[in-house]
């Protein structure tokens, strides 16, 4: 079988899908195409994982009841985060749109089989923590089809996975590892809107390579 070979201009255009990836937080409230949000389910599935093990579970969260208690979740753990800043940070924290729980038409919860039958074992000896990381490549994968496709897509880490998990009857051994709000974007950037609101800055430094 031959290998694609892939154009300049595709690189190019891959690069700027790298630079337009955004962390979504404000959102049309139009759902999207039923097949539009199913194309992109299937494209994070297309990851890779730590001995094919394939550990992401993605369960569309459609309840409204469910929906409202994630909510308070959020409002909860956001309150207390809050309480970690003092001063100027603290009054900035507080301007701060940390999620697009109200507006997003899709919610996503993104758990993690710690442990699955499936891949037995293979590469996680060492580092069992593996599987983790093999989720969150879905989500990447996940992300990156997303903007490709007009879509937003809004990570929000903000709240309690314990108690996330039983609001949406998790299975015994999952581990809730995102939670994201999915839709059309109100608006669109290529900087980050934490940079954008003076909350943080690039670090130059993060792009150099560290030699051994």
């Amino acid at each position: 079988m031959t290998a694609p070979a892939f154009s300049d201009d595709f690189r190019k255009d891959l690069e700027r899908l790298f630079t337009w990836r955004r962390d979504a937080r404000h959102f049309q409230r139009d759902p999207l195409p039923a097949s539009v949000l199913n194309d992109l389910l299937h494209a994070s599935t297309l990851a890779p994982s730590v001995g094919l093990s394939e550990p992401w579970r993605f369960v569309l969260v459609e309840n409204p009841e469910r929906k409202a208690a994630v909510r308070k979740s959020f409002e909860t753990c956001n309150q207390e985060a809050l309480q970690g800043y003092e001063g100027e940070q603290a009054a900035s924290y507080a301007t701060l749109k940390l999620a697009g729980l109200d507006d997003a038409p899709h919610h996503v919860a993104v758990f993690c089989e710690t442990f699955p039958d499936q891949g037995h074992g293979l590469g996680r000896a060492t580092m069992p923590e593996t599987t983790t990381w093999s989720a969150v490549m879905a989500i990447h994968t996940f992300w990156l089809a997303a903007t490709a496709a007009g879509v937003g897509l809004g990570w929000v880490s903000i709240l309690e996975p314990e108690h996330v998990s039983d609001l949406l009857d998790a299975e015994p051994g999952w581990n809730l590892i995102a939670y994201l709000c999915i839709g059309y974007p109100a608006a669109h950037a290529k900087t980050p809107e934490l940079e954008r609101m003076g909350w943080e800055t690039r670090n130059p430094d993060r792009r150099e390579w560290i030699k051994r």
